[in-house]
């Protein structure tokens, strides 16, 4: 590793210290905002590792976080232990998504957007179905866990995405991943073994999703199949993403922070026009902001090197 990847790789492990210590401030309202933000910087981050690099708009995240609250709450309910279930939704979220994603990946543009949606209706139904034929309406997550808890495992886990990515990024898959995102077919001809590639980064974000789904079940209390596997979580998680932009690593976190509060005062102002909004924030950001705010600050520093070069 170079001097600069020790330096980011400092500056990082001391911004999530810092973030770790927002639960000391005693403020129980930033504690759950931050819990929000965690929670999507997770989801978001681990979005873009699989949708940046191959360009695939992936709607699947309802459903591994779906299948992540389940699990750990059936898993509880039946006498596990609540750190155990967390690696099992873990490896049941990779083995879904590399079932889904062997069946889909072939696929492109809107068909694998479709599909994607459509997956998380398709278990949300078949949760519900099972649930009525069980007698049971939902299930109860009873835990010792707090906030505070969640909040810090989500830091955690935020730090094992960004390493995970980092890694990713100066690995044999990541370069195979940017060549397919720029071109597939060059990348197939160039002997890349397109699918693979594509499906084991589907299996990270897959995984990745149904372990924050696992963390947040506590928090729940109460899990039924509307609320574990709302579409709303799919479409807000792609928003926050392409906000931030998917031109590095740290990109979503910034489109993560300023559009959680913005949710937060349209959902308290307009509670009823919630989705309206949403697909409003969702036009806005494409035409404003193509390449988020990345891109943003990436053509600005581009406007100030070129005045310094050539005054």
């Amino acid at each position: 590793m170079t001097a600069r990847d020790w330096q980011n790789i400092i500056l990082c492990a001391a911004l999530l210290a810092i973030a770790a210590c927002l639960p000391l401030t005693g403020d129980a309202y930033l504690l759950t905002i931050g819990v929000t933000i965690a929670m999507y910087t997770v989801l978001s981050t681990s979005w873009a590792l699989f949708s940046g690099p191959t360009h695939y708009i992936s709607l699947a995240t309802a459903a591994f976080f779906g299948l992540g609250t389940y699990t750990t709450a059936l898993g509880i309910e039946n006498g596990l232990n609540y750190w155990l279930t967390l690696p099992v939704a873990g490896i049941l979220g990779a083995v879904v998504a590399g079932l889904v994603g062997l069946a889909t990946l072939r696929l492109s543009g809107v068909y694998f957007v479709i599909f994607t949606l459509g997956l998380s209706e398709l278990v949300r139904q078949l949760v519900t179905w099972g649930q009525n034929v069980s007698g049971q309406k939902g299930l109860y997550v009873l835990t010792d866990l707090t906030e505070t808890h969640i909040y810090w495992q989500l830091v955690a886990l935020a730090g094992i995405v960004y390493l995970i990515g980092w890694a990713i990024g100066r690995s044999r898959l990541g370069f195979a991943l940017r060549i397919i995102g720029d071109d597939e077919e060059v990348a197939r001809h160039s002997g890349i073994n397109t699918a693979r590639a594509k499906v084991l980064l589907f299996m990270v974000s897959g995984a990745v999703a149904s372990v924050v789904g696992g963390v947040l079940a506590p928090r729940y209390i109460y899990i039924e199949p509307s609320l574990a596997f709302t579409p709303m979580l799919s479409f807000l998680v792609v928003i926050m993403a392409l906000l931030g932009g998917l031109g590095r690593l740290w990109g979503p976190i910034v489109g993560v922070i300023p559009f959680t509060f913005l949710w937060e005062a349209i959902s308290a102002s307009f509670p009823n026009q919630t989705t309206l909004l949403l697909g409003v924030s969702f036009l806005i950001i494409v035409y404003l902001l193509p390449k988020g705010f990345v891109g943003l600050i990436e053509a600005i520093r581009r406007k100030i090197t070129n005045r310094e070069a050539f005054p």
